[in-house]
């Protein structure tokens, strides 16, 4: 047995089943509280500068922040309460596709190391508030990298294969990297480090896998246009390939095996040597 399988082994007894769901439960729980005039979220929010100075519980609490905040925005607390209930739904969709997947054990580890990256990176600009949502945000690639083809309607109108949404997020982490601030390029990195560490060297393998495919798919084609069309009427010359929609078939009165087209196999000449010339 290896030593991560011995690892696993050792600490599967302490794997959370269900985490997602007790990051949704905390996030709802945070944004009623918060809506309600219960809780500051300026208590739950994670700065380096302030967890250094000794308020130690910003760096759990940053973890239950929701996606949307009450009272942000233009939005309706309707709408806010909307976009709210499809973000939490698709995080605990997106984390428990992932833990089936992963395993509860490496699931649990996923979340762990981008925590731990989100952390670890934030403490590089101390002033400047470190946020869930690049964690998220690995989360979804995560998900997205099983399930390409997973339907998504935006807006709960709009159907949209989870891929092209993946790549848009790609995209705007790329841009985020490139135009925004060092906190905003750490944060990037914290999210497509995760990614990478635990779906790198499968995306990798795909990528091999199918640059094999794709070979082989082109020396089928090559092989077949040097062997030529499967079936030739030999009356009309018409084929298998021009024509994929004839039935073609051999007349057994002829020597060899003639191949004719539907028009011509009861209507042509028959064959009585091996080496027939084609009308």
């Amino acid at each position: 047995m290896s030593f991560w399988s011995q690892l696993e082994r050792r600490l599967e007894p302490f794997a959370i089943q269900n985490l997602t769901l007790f990051l949704v439960i905390g996030q709802a729980f945070v944004y009623l509280t918060a809506m309600f005039g219960l809780l500051d979220l300026r208590w739950v929010v994670f700065l380096p500068a302030w967890f250094l100075q000794g308020e130690w519980w910003r760096i759990i609490t940053f973890i239950v922040m929701p996606p949307v905040l009450p009272g942000a925005g233009n939005f309706s607390a309707m709408t806010q309460g909307l976009f709210l209930a499809f973000g939490l739904y698709f995080l605990y969709l997106a984390g428990n596709s992932l833990e089936q997947h992963l395993g509860v054990l490496r699931y649990n580890l996923f979340l762990l190391t981008g925590y731990v990256l989100t952390v670890a990176l934030a403490f590089v600009t101390p002033l400047v508030p470190a946020t869930n949502l690049f964690i998220a945000g690995a989360l979804f690639l995560g998900f997205a990298y099983l399930n390409p083809t997973f339907t998504i309607y935006v807006f709960f109108i709009l159907p949209v294969q989870v891929k092209w949404l993946a790549l848009i997020a790609c995209v705007g982490y790329a841009y985020k990297a490139v135009t925004g601030g060092l906190a905003d390029r750490l944060s990037v990195a914290a999210a497509v480090g995760n990614v990478l560490i635990f779906f790198g060297r499968s995306f990798l393998q795909d990528l091999r896998a199918g640059r094999r495919q794709q070979r082989q798919q082109v020396e089928r084609v090559k092989l077949r246009a040097e062997a030529g069309p499967r079936h030739r009427c030999l009356v009309c010359s018409k084929t298998s390939e021009s024509h994929p929609d004839l039935d073609f078939r051999y007349c057994s009165k002829c020597a060899g095996d003639q191949c004719y087209c539907p028009e011509h196999i009861r209507n042509h000449e028959h064959v009585l040597t091996d080496s027939p010339t084609p009308e």
